[in-house]
């Protein structure tokens, strides 16, 4: 039995030169030296395969997502206008009066560059301020990305349209929060 012979129960010889022929043959490469001449020569990769998503718009042009965050749901719709969002009836400085939440939901037009072009209409139930404005920033993602898709990729890598899964952790009996023991008396 040959050292070759040990690796392989099914009886085909591979050696190494065989496996760089099989990269040649797969990049459409003859020879490494070949390989090299693109790149130098100016040659930019494509990114991404990916095919480009359709548009998707309501009858009256809009972007509708929907975006969650703890217990908060937000139904967002997306339109082309100048920067104005409003939130269950109410402008956003009026509903989210912490300028950190403010500063969440304005997070993904930052990103895009698309600060003052787009108007967001947003109704938000359940959960507190923090997870609704959580939610508001996942439904924008999600509208914004479905109104321009040629944005789905940088929005996506930034991680704007992950659903965040944390939640808090219920109580358990026995316990006084979820973890936190009752205080110990020793007598």
């Amino acid at each position: 039995m040959t050292p070759q012979d040990s690796g392989s129960d099914t009886g085909s010889q591979n050696t190494v030169s065989d496996l760089a022929d099989l990269k040649n043959l797969s990049t459409g490469a003859a020879d490494p030296a070949s390989e090299a001449a693109p790149a130098s020569a100016g040659f930019t990769p494509v990114t991404s395969n990916a095919p480009l998503r359709e548009q998707e718009l309501d009858k009256q042009g809009r972007a509708y997502a929907t975006g969650r965050r703890k217990d908060a749901v937000a139904r967002v719709w997306l339109k082309p206008g100048s920067g104005k969002i409003v939130v269950n009836g109410r402008d956003q400085e009026v509903y989210f009066a912490r300028p950190t939440l403010r500063l969440v939901i304005n997070q993904v037009f930052g990103l895009t560059d698309r600060d003052g072009q787009y108007d967001v209409i947003a109704t938000v139930k359940g959960g507190g301020l923090s997870g609704q404005a959580g939610a508001v920033k996942h439904g924008i993602a999600q509208a914004l990305s479905k109104y321009e898709p040629t944005l789905r990729a940088t929005v996506k890598a930034a991680g704007f349209l992950t659903r965040d899964p944390r939640v808090v952790e219920r109580k358990k009996y026995g316990r006084a929060k979820a973890r936190r023991s009752f205080q110990f008396s020793k007598r």
